[in-house]
């Protein structure tokens, strides 16, 4: 479904990305991996089109998407939770999960999305920074949703987040994914978290993935070498 060839990027003179291969395939969850500075949230934002890569390509079912918009990326069925969730602050719940239906021609909330999420419904005129850190976390996955997207791409959705609303947001993915059939590739550093929610795993280190496979055969020498602080 997606695939990442060869891809490179750079800030100044920094060789951040070094020749990533990744390839995410439908209907699994995969888990992206690897102590904080690896690169991880750049190829995330990579492929989504909001940093742009100076080599290799970014493949959707086939098609090269690396010289297209974000907002194009999304309407193809790319959905994207980023880090630090970045919702609009002074717009009120409904009004954040509207942002991404501005161009089309229905606005109607999903119904779906307020039975995964009911407290955004309880508390859809409230605004966004109102909420608690766990509600705005639930409020940017639901919005990422809206879009009913093929492939869902979360960058460390739990950071900061209380741990009654962490295990909401583990079932939530997982349910997306097992039971909806969508692919999510994650970006996590705590591996419980890891473990409960995908079934696959690439390790990064120095902007380069070093190790991949089934999360089960994720082993302490690899947590050890490239995971462990």
């Amino acid at each position: 479904m997606l695939r990442i060839e060869g891809l490179n990027q750079y800030y100044g003179g920094s060789h951040i990305l070094r020749d990533i291969d990744l390839d995410v395939q439908a209907g699994r969850a995969n888990c992206l991996m690897g102590r904080n500075g690896m690169g991880k949230t750049t190829l995330l934002k990579c492929i989504m089109g909001l940093v742009p890569i100076k080599g290799g390509r970014v493949l959707f079912h086939g098609e090269d998407i690396s010289g297209r918009k974000p907002y194009e990326r999304a309407r193809l069925g790319l959905g994207y939770v980023p880090q630090g969730r970045e919702i609009f602050p002074q717009l009120s719940v409904e009004e954040n999960l509207r942002v991404p239906l501005a161009s089309k021609r229905s606005k109607a909330i999903p119904d779906d999305i307020y039975d995964l999420f009911p407290v955004l419904k309880d508390m859809a005129r409230r605004r966004g920074g109102d909420l608690s850190g766990g509600q705005q976390q639930q409020l940017a996955i639901g919005r990422a949703l809206v879009l009913q997207p093929e492939i869902l791409l979360l960058d460390e959705p739990i950071e900061g987040i209380q741990p009654n609303i962490v295990k909401e947001i583990s079932d939530v993915i997982r349910l997306l994914n097992r039971e909806r059939g969508i692919t999510i590739l994650l970006v996590e550093q705590k591996l419980p978290f890891a473990r409960a929610t995908a079934d696959r795993f690439d390790i990064m280190n120095n902007g380069s993935v070093v190790a991949s496979g089934e999360m089960d055969e994720l082993g302490d020498d690899l947590i050890q070498e490239h995971l462990t602080v």
